[in-house]
């Protein structure tokens, strides 16, 4: 909703400033959005006369123009625009002006060898539309020197307000001002609403062929004998500082009063007419050409106004093109209905059409208004355009009433009650009374019978009442308590240990770039059986679908059903993730806080899909171990201490996964590529690789003594490395060398990797090779061969004992 401060002051009596309108409008509800101050956007632009456009002598598109500026000598300015021409008025920038559209300041230039002093000026380099095909062409009698802002009605700053859904009074500046009033920025004006005498029935018989409520009533008038003609300079003004083209009186009055008083109406060529009026449901297929010159088919059930040749207004929305008024006008039937907001709002929707008037009746205009908007309007064109007015046809459908006045009972402690600010009974009747409601109170009692205005459908009980109190006796009025403290002292965490380790678990797997879905927690009994589960404890008694049957046993079937749908629909490299319940049973310790990942074709850690600048990978094992070690570590686990073991369950490669441990018992989950049997039930192509931890498994970290960082321990002594290849069997995991050799000495060796497994010829029939790098870290003081010796001998043994390993020759 938009409005300028002359506007406003048609209708409240006010000297408050800008800011405190602004203020106020937003304090009471009214947020102001925004304001436009085209005034100072368009400084140093100035009205000018063309006095002379000769051809550029360097140039066949240029022209060099003598422009009056008002301020003494012509100025010289060189012009590419074709509308350029001598005689002409149109806007001119001097040296040093900022141009908005183009985002430059201005300077003098030299143009194909001839001196340019300034620019006269398109309106897409005003930012006033985006024609910026000639220049700006003013009416005859512009006066040179004239700021243009002013000479165009532009130099009134502009609100912007943001209207609420359940506040359609305000969508009209009269109802603005009611409420700045009832603030105290001023006085209401009254509205004139006094009816116009009819001379004469209005001739065109109109029909309700429709449900009531569709329609509850359609007013028409005809005015005979109009010229309708450009609007007057302020109606213009008015309608071009909101935004609106003015195109002629008529349909200016219409979009006047739908800006003033927030009552939409319509205007028909009564001579484009053909037989009466009909308010009825459109046919399906029925077609109208609207005044947006779009053309529209319409469904059955469209609310309509159609007459003998056809379908003239697409009600409460938009009127036809075929009955639109234009200049050859002289009989106007000025229509005032109400509407169902339901209906419009469905409507317009199918339609994809938004109106002024669509806005204003899906949320609900005044329901008393109808006449008297068409009173209004009637007045305006008779003071505008002329003519003779017939009787004010009003129609309402058989056994219709009009709702009778809401009324409320309201007592005054309410206000207290609900917003902990007392406001005496007197101020909060005035606050009432002005903003239209009917507060009924005897003497000193604190309580009132209060009536709702019609112009307020949102207001429905007491609780509306008290909100309606309290914007405008001041937001500022409630003080700011602090909640009381069940216990003394800092306030303990609120979030428990699962659930911070649950969103850790969530941010962490963010950031390794997966993307959390959310499956249903009920899977088919075939893919619960694949993976572990399938008890009949699990069967649902009731299942919503015959996929969705059983309890999910994994989280594993959820990803890789997603995965498979963004495939099918061209998507095929995805990194999925998600945190939820398991069920193992139906037991109360059943039920597990499981966090899982799965990659599948190239969405490794390094970047999905195909770059020129590296080889495309697919996901592996190891990926999904390094994703798997980063979330425990992020979760607090010491990485050092994981193991990798054979042992995955069957839905796993045998070859490719692993379980994790911590010690020999305590299992956190497990990790490796899927089975291909997993890629055949799901349909899908691999390779599928991931992870799947019980959160609840986690041991908690362990609480440090301080919050302060360990320091940091950078030893003085060069690290040493040493190169070990064991024979081992070839059933046996690797990790067990590792194990064996991280064991030797804790104080010395820091780290162990496998770099290198060997199978095949020089190695006895069922051995493998296996070779670690050892990192040896002294402390006191350098090794010295004998003592290297010593450590490589204890290696050796101690893989020997723990494995039977036998070093390679």
């Amino acid at each position: 909703m938009k409005l300028t401060l002359p506007w406003l002051a048609a209708h409240l009596e006010t000297s408050a400033p800008l800011a405190s309108i602004a203020e106020t409008l937003t304090r009471i509800g009214l947020e102001v959005e925004a304001i436009d101050n085209a005034g100072d956007r368009l400084k140093g632009f100035i009205v000018a006369h063309v006095l002379e456009a000769r051809p550029h002598p360097n140039a066949d598109r240029l022209r060099v123009c003598m422009v009056d500026t008002g301020a003494g000598a012509p100025v010289q300015v060189v012009c590419g625009a074709p509308n350029a021409r001598a005689g002409m008025s149109s806007v001119f920038a001097p040296a040093g002006t900022y141009i908005p559209g183009k985002n430059i300041t201005l300077g003098q230039g030299v143009i194909r060898g001839v001196e340019s002093n300034g620019m006269l000026c398109s309106a897409a380099e005003l930012e006033l539309s985006n024609d910026h095909d000639g220049i700006i062409e003013l009416p005859a009698g512009a006066t040179p020197g004239m700021a243009y802002a002013a000479f165009a009605g532009l130099d009134n700053p502009v609100l912007d307000i943001n209207l609420t859904p359940n506040r359609p009074d305000a969508a009209g500046v009269h109802g603005i001002a009611r409420d700045l009033a009832a603030a105290g920025l001023g006085t209401l004006k009254p509205a004139n609403l006094a009816p116009v005498p009819g001379h004469f029935a209005c001739p065109v018989p109109v029909s309700l062929d429709l449900p009531a409520h569709l329609c509850p009533k359609f007013a028409l008038r005809l005015v005979r004998g109009v010229k309708n003609a450009a609007s007057p300079a302020w109606l213009q003004d008015r309608l071009k500082s909101i935004g609106l083209r003015p195109i002629n009186a008529l349909v200016d009055i219409t979009n006047f009063m739908t800006f003033d008083q927030g009552r939409p109406l319509h205007v028909f060529d009564a001579d484009k007419v053909r037989g009466g009026l009909v308010i009825r449901e459109a046919r399906s297929g029925e077609t109208i050409v609207a005044l947006d010159g779009r053309s529209y088919e319409l469904e059955a059930g469209m609310v309509v106004i159609a007459d003998d040749a056809g379908v003239e207004s697409i009600a409460g929305i938009m009127g036809g093109e075929a009955s639109g008024c234009d200049a050859q006008t002289t009989n106007v039937l000025i229509e005032s209905a109400l509407w169902d907001a339901t209906d419009i709002a469905r409507t317009g929707r199918k339609l994809g059409i938004t109106s002024d008037a669509r806005y204003r009746f899906e949320r609900g205009v005044d329901p008393a208004f109808c006449e008297p908007g068409a009173e209004m309007a009637t007045r305006m064109v008779l003071d505008l355009c002329g003519g003779e007015a017939s009787e004010l046809a009003v129609h309402v459908p058989q056994g219709y009433s009009a709702p009778a006045p809401r009324s409320l009972s309201f007592p005054f402690a309410e206000t207290a009650r609900l917003t902990g600010v007392s406001v005496a009974p007197d101020e909060a009747g005035t606050i009432l009374g002005a903003l239209g409601f009917g507060v009924a109170r005897k003497g000193d009692a604190q309580e009132a019978l209060v009536t709702v205005p019609s112009w307020r459908p949102d207001i429905e009980g007491k609780a509306d009442l008290v909100e309606e109190i309290i914007r405008i006796a001041g937001i500022d009025r409630v003080h700011a308590t602090a909640l009381p403290r069940l216990e003394a002292g800092v306030a303990r965490p609120v979030l428990t240990p699962l659930q911070k380790r649950r969103q850790t678990a969530q941010r962490s797997l963010a950031g390794l770039g997966f993307i959390e879905a959310v499956t249903w927690s009920f899977i088919s009994q075939r893919h619960a059986r694949a993976f572990g589960g399938g008890a009949p404890a699990l069967a649902l008694a009731n299942p919503i679908a015959a996929d969705l049957s059983d309890m999910r046993p994994s989280l594993l079937p959820g990803l890789i059903a997603a995965a498979a749908r963004n495939a099918d629909k061209g998507l095929g490299d995805v990194a999925l993730c998600e945190i939820g319940q398991v069920f193992l049973g139906s037991g109360d310790k059943d039920q597990r806080l499981n966090a899982a990942a799965l990659r599948k074709g190239d969405a490794g850690p390094q970047g999905a899909g195909r770059h020129w600048s590296q080889r495309a990978v697919k996901v592996s094992f190891d990926d999904a171990r390094r994703d798997c070690a980063t979330l425990l570590a992020a979760l607090g686990l010491p990485v050092q201490n994981l193991q990798f073991v054979r042992g995955a369950p069957s839905w796993y490669h045998p070859g490719r996964s692993a379980t994790i441990q911590m010690g020999p018992k305590l299992v956190l989950g497990h990790v490796g590529e899927l089975h291909p049997s997993v890629n055949e039930a799901f349909a899908i192509d691999g390779p599928l690789v991931g992870f799947e931890l019980t959160l609840d498994a986690l041991p908690a970290p362990k609480a440090r003594a301080t919050r302060a960082r360990p320091r940091l321990d950078m030893p003085d002594l060069m690290a040493l490395r040493r190169d070990f290849a064991f024979v081992i069997d070839r059933e046996q995991a690797a990790g067990d060398v590792i194990k064996a050799a991280q064991g030797v000495d804790k104080n010395l060796v820091t780290k162990v990797t496998l770099f290198d497994m060997y199978e095949g010829p020089g190695l006895p029939e069922g051995k493998k090779s296996v070779a670690i790098e050892v990192v040896l870290q002294p402390r006191e003081k350098t090794l010295n061969d004998a003592e290297i010796e010593a450590f490589s001998r204890s290696l050796i043994a101690e893989v020997a004992r723990k494995t039977g390993a036998t070093l390679r020759g």
